[in-house]
């Protein structure tokens, strides 16, 4: 081989390498794969012993120990009712990704957050969403999901948030949590009232 054609080919895998770098980091940087990495993260965090009411202006001990309640249909309380005005805020109580923002069934206008230790936090009843909340958006402690309402089968009923944490093997009460969590407080909102970072997805799984 010539000494030119030589140059030429390492040049040729020199610029090949550094392209496949920028695309590396470039990719790295895409929301979706910092969701993503994320929820890789939050599986090996420890699940909170404590959690903030993620109702403002709410005290944990103004909510009442519901778990277990009859609920009709051989249906039982699977979380806590955090009783509120309508339109009141509510955020995420834990960091995480959004898993889903629909509406349907039981709960109406929901959202449902991977949080750390993998487990799901539900957040019902909504009269309506954060603006332009969908999922695979990355959340902090105190990220604005929505506000209370009644929606689903609690229509009718003074307005609440439902709010429940599952696991692997499925829903446990949340209230101890929220009774160890009673002095932390989720931060003020920001200006811009601190939405989410938005993911690459530009989709919503909202229903129709």
């Amino acid at each position: 081989m010539s000494r030119a054609r030589m140059l030429r080919t390492i040049l040729v895998r020199t610029l090949l390498l550094l392209a496949l770098l920028v695309a590396v980091t470039w990719g790295w940087r895409l929301p979706a794969v910092q969701a993503m990495r994320l929820m890789w993260e939050l599986q090996r965090m420890p699940a909170p012993d404590a959690l903030p009411v993620p109702v403002d202006g709410i005290r944990a001990n103004a909510i009442a120990d519901t778990w277990g309640a009859a609920r009709g249909a051989g249906r039982s309380h699977e979380g806590v009712d955090i009783f509120a005005s309508r339109g009141t805020v509510v955020r995420s109580a834990t960091r995480g990704v959004v898993l889903s923002v629909r509406e349907g069934g039981l709960g109406g206008r929901q959202v449902w957050v991977l949080g750390p230790g993998g487990e799901r936090h539900y957040y019902a009843h909504l009269d309506d969403w954060a603006p332009g909340l969908q999922r695979m958006d990355m959340l902090q402690p105190g990220s604005l999901l929505g506000v209370v309402g009644d929606t689903g089968n609690a229509r009718g009923t003074p307005p609440h948030l439902h709010y429940g944490i599952y696991r692997e093997d499925g829903a446990y009460n949340p209230w101890p949590l929220l009774q160890e969590g009673a002095a932390l407080r989720l931060p003020p909102l920001a200006s811009d009232g601190h939405r989410p970072q938005a993911g690459a997805d530009s989709r919503s799984d909202r229903a129709p």
